[in-house]
């Protein structure tokens, strides 16, 4: 029966350029800015395997911008790289970053930025009262992969290497102010990184269906997401110059990121977060390695959001209405793409230290209904009993 919508707010100011080619008006965005000096946060090497890449920041230079590079080194942004790109970004007195990379490079770049303006290293960041003022210096973002949608989010996850945990920071003024989203700069992505990163933005996009923060709008644009990511990730990923199925998961990824601003991420990023925080494997990754014992659990709070699920991935009915149909496909999407499972990682002595980790994340908390810590061990003895996909 038709029920009374409860009220919700939206805000979302990030101006958004997508499809293939609108990597060329970078220069075009940088002249409306009005700055004259730009510090380039870029995957270290990625121009060297990526001529899309390469041939934006030639037409950038060539327009008499004086550009500024901080490369970020592989793997989960720390809190290093953060006080390397602020450190740059003070010293050049650059007039806009600008982010070139997977999730991991625009967060680096949005904390980076963050810092700088305050003049602290990102432990002293974490340290102080974590004050998020609006921007001094516009932010473009432009992501070589299809995951996280960082680059319209106002979210970023560094690794401290303090606590050696990772601490994420939310605000809507760590926005990035412009998001070039060119399905090209993301052709040379290899398989397993298509495979995890794709595998996040389904995830965040199924967490903005169940998350107890949705809205209308947040399902509208979730569901788009799954419909994209679900049809388009497995070709993506067994051919990576399949130039349709790179623009689907491209605007997946951003529907997804959108999503997660929206309405929320749940329990399979808290769990994520603290395998990542474990073993430093990539966000996707782990993102991955529980995405079918969370949704099994949630689909006993909230099937018909599940059922929904399973119509965008296009899955027939079956008469069960019980959210059973979305757990197979998207355990069938993981078995397509090969994808790992929890005991390729060293975590079996580490269920007690996962769940407390899970346990006080905040995404948790924004579940349909509260975990219990014998739910999240469960989930994770779950993931660490199969043997393959």
């Amino acid at each position: 029966m038709p029920q009374i919508i409860p009220p919700f707010g939206n805000h979302l100011p990030v101006r958004i350029r997508f499809g293939d080619g609108v990597a060329n008006e970078l220069p075009e965005i940088v002249r409306e800015i009005g700055a004259g000096s730009a510090l380039i946060v870029v995957d270290d090497g990625l121009e060297q395997v990526n001529p899309a890449v390469r041939d934006a920041l030639d037409a950038l230079a060539a327009t008499g911008i004086e550009v500024f590079r901080s490369p970020k080194g592989a793997g989960e942004p720390r809190g290093a790289d953060v006080d390397r790109a602020a450190a740059g970004l003070r010293a050049s007195g650059a007039g806009v970053v600008v982010a070139i990379g997977g999730g991991s490079v625009i967060d680096t770049a949005k904390a980076a930025r963050l810092c700088a303006q305050q003049g602290l290293t990102f432990a002293g960041f974490l340290a102080s009262d974590r004050a998020v003022p609006p921007a001094d210096v516009p932010l473009i973002a432009m992501p070589t992969t299809a995951g996280t949608g960082s680059e319209v989010s106002g979210g970023a996850v560094v690794f401290d290497d303090h606590s050696g945990t990772k601490a994420g920071i939310a605000s809507p003024n760590l926005r990035a102010e412009h998001a070039i989203v060119d399905p090209l700069l993301t052709h040379s992505t290899p398989p397993a990184t298509t495979a995890f990163s794709g595998i996040d933005a389904i995830a965040q996009a199924i967490a903005g269906m169940v998350a107890r923060t949705r809205t209308p709008i947040g399902d509208a644009i979730a569901l788009e997401a799954i419909r994209l990511g679900g049809r388009s990730l497995v070709a993506a990923y067994r051919d990576g110059s399949d130039a349709a199925a790179r623009s689907e998961m491209a605007c997946a990824s951003l529907l997804a990121g959108l999503t997660m601003n929206i309405s929320d991420c749940a329990a399979e990023h808290s769990l994520a977060q603290a395998i990542g925080s474990r073993t430093g494997a990539p966000h996707g990754l782990t993102v991955g390695l529980v995405l079918v014992e969370t949704l099994e659990r949630e689909r006993q709070v909230v099937p018909e959001q599940l059922e929904r699920v399973a119509d965008a991935l296009g899955v027939p009915p079956d008469g069960s209405a019980d959210g059973g149909r979305a757990v197979r496909a998207v355990r069938e999407l993981l078995r397509e793409l090969d994808f790992p499972v929890l005991g390729s990682l060293a975590v079996r002595s580490d269920l007690d230290d996962l769940t407390r980790h899970a346990m006080a994340d905040f995404f948790i908390t924004q579940s349909p209904r509260p975990w219990s810590e014998a739910e999240v061990r469960a989930a994770f003895e779950g993931a660490l009993a199969l043997v393959g996909r």
